[in-house]
């Protein structure tokens, strides 16, 4: 039976991918990037197919998680502080597109920008 995957994380672009993916694999992590290629032929469909998607095993699920959360880069606000989170007051947040709209799904930038708590998965809007 084959090994199951764990995505990590999605990114918009390939070349936004390859810090974490050279972190992940200087700590023993083998790393799999799911639409790498189709995105590096055409970039424009990121976000028709949901960008660059980092995987790892799944047994190395919990490091990957632990390594990922050392190095990623939480949303600032205007004045370039750390979203805080209304409800638990975290600093732990990322901006977030539901997309659920065709309208929004076919012209994505049209869509008002939130943000997701990482600590309790509350979204607001600045």
């Amino acid at each position: 039976m084959g090994e199951r995957f764990y995505t990590l994380a999605s990114f918009e672009y390939p070349a936004d991918v390859q810090v974490l993916k050279g972190k992940l694999e200087s700590e023993g992590i083998p790393v799999f990037l799911k639409d790498e290629n189709t995105l590096n032929s055409d970039p424009l469909i990121s976000s028709a197919i949901g960008g660059v998607r980092i995987q790892v095993y799944s047994r190395d699920k919990e490091m990957a998680k632990a390594i990922y959360d050392e190095i990623r880069s939480y949303a600032l606000d205007k004045n370039g502080n750390p979203v805080v989170c209304p409800n638990c007051k975290a600093q732990k947040s990322e901006v977030y597109y539901q997309r659920k709209s065709l309208f929004h799904k076919l012209f994505p930038f049209f869509e008002k920008r939130k943000y997701k708590c990482l600590n309790c998965g509350m979204i607001t809007k600045p």
